[in-house]
């Protein structure tokens, strides 16, 4: 039997999802211990780069969503 390559085996995508949980939990925490001083008020705020980078994600999947739905072809677009 043909062996999964290893990021696709279970085992190792959920001990890759705990590294990098481990590595956000991390780096907000390292937060209390260097102080940051933001320029703009908020981006001083704890944790605002672990949120700030997670909504600009989220918006950038929902506007690739949004841009596919009028980009979509059919799957017959080649045979036509």
């Amino acid at each position: 039997m043909e062996k999964k390559p290893w990021l696709t085996q279970p085992e190792n995508v959920r001990l890759l999802w705990r590294g990098f949980i481990a590595v956000l939990v991390l780096t907000v925490l390292l937060q209390l211990a260097i102080p940051i001083h933001g320029h703009f008020g908020i981006d001083g705020t704890f944790g605002f780069f672990a949120w700030y980078g997670f909504i600009a994600c989220a918006v950038m999947i929902l506007g690739s969503k949004l841009v596919g739905v009028f980009l979509k072809r059919k799957d017959t677009y080649y045979d036509d």
